[in-house]
């Protein structure tokens, strides 16, 4: 008797615990209607950038896919000729072409572009049917020319670009008004998203 007497305390106990969480605010969010704020150093999908004039910050030297420890990355680069000028160097990137499914967003593509020219965004979505559609080619991942932050680097020495390191100082935050300025996927995450969770 006196056992069951100490079940019905156990039950009682364990109604208690659980009635005890039965006010507080859910952790839960109501996804894809709701979607969570993420940090402005998340790692996401890549953007390649261009500067204020249009042309591709990417020279094409490959250092990104020697960097990457997953061999996502592949670059084949191509000479400029005065006629037809891609970036403001003597290459740039004919063939670019980032395989989402072996990436590892460990960002050592991003830490190894001499021009700041490839950047992991805060956007996660990029869920697809076919293995096909996470082959993120140039098309794919240069972003408008309109979009275009910086001055080319055609004058200064050595082709460095004058706003060299600036991505990394912006995303290097817990600010997302600031963090979120330093890609273009990044601005469109900021201004379009509805009803984000805290």
């Amino acid at each position: 008797m006196r056992k069951n007497l100490f079940n019905v305390g156990a039950l009682f106990h364990g109604f208690r615990t659980t009635f005890s969480y039965f006010f507080y605010k859910k952790p839960t969010i109501e996804y894809p209607s709701v979607k969570k704020q993420h940090a402005p150093r998340f790692h996401g999908l890549h953007e390649l950038r261009r500067y204020g004039d249009g042309k591709e910050r990417c020279i094409g030297c490959e250092l990104c896919a020697i960097a990457c420890p997953a061999n996502a990355i592949t670059v084949i680069g191509a000479e400029n000729t005065p006629e037809d000028r891609h970036s403001p160097g003597e290459r740039y990137a004919a063939k670019y072409e980032i395989d989402e499914l072996r990436c590892i967003f460990c960002g050592l593509c991003e830490e190894a572009c001499p021009t700041d020219a490839i950047v992991l965004t805060p956007r996660f979505e990029m869920a697809d049917y076919r293995r096909g559609a996470f082959v993120y080619a140039k098309d794919r991942l240069l972003v408008a020319p309109d979009e275009g932050v910086g001055q080319a680097p055609d004058e200064r020495p050595n082709g460095i670009p004058s706003d060299l390191g600036m991505v990394s100082e912006k995303k290097s935050t817990v600010d997302v008004a600031t963090g979120y300025d330093a890609t273009a996927r990044g601005k469109y995450l900021k201004e379009h998203r509805r009803g984000l969770a805290g």
